[in-house]
Order: C-alpha cells, then sequence, then structure tokens
C-alpha cells in the first residue's frame, strides 16, 4: 500500500469515527472531525500532512516509488 492510498483510508477512517462518536457519545469529537478537515484542506495547498510524515517514518513509499519497483 503506498503513502497515498494509506492517507485517504487514514483519513475516512479518522472521519467516520469521530462522526459515530460524535452522534453516539459527545458531541465535543466533532472538533476531532473539524481538525481532520483543515488538516486536509492545508494540506491541499502545502502539500505536507503530518499523517504523511508519519506513514514515511514507518516505511512506506509514495505512489511513483512503489511504481517503480514493480518494472
Amino acid at each position: 500500500m503506498t503513502i497515498e492510498r494509506a492517507l485517504r483510508l487514514i483519513g475516512g477512517l479518522f472521519v467516520t469515527l469521530s462522526v459515530a462518536l460524535g452522534l453516539a457519545a459527545d458531541p465535543r469529537f466533532f472538533w476531532f472531525t473539524a481538525f481532520v478537515g483543515l488538516n486536509l484542506f492545508q494540506s491541499a495547498f502545502t502539500n505536507w500532512c503530518p499523517m504523511m510524515t508519519f506513514l514515511k517514518w514507518a516505511g512506506m513509499e509514495r505512489a511513483g516509488q512503489a511504481d517503480a519497483g514493480r518494472v
């Protein structure tokens, strides 16, 4: 799995989980939903996301690098 795919998976999981918790447990979980959304928004302009840094550190490759190894 590439960083880009993992990032979309984690972002979707965080949003879904925080909305579910906001509805079922405590509305303050919606602040986490807003944090994830704002982080995705800023990453569209800066091309930097803290989760991407963590995934690189964990050893995942970007899409272009992973495809080059399959040739």
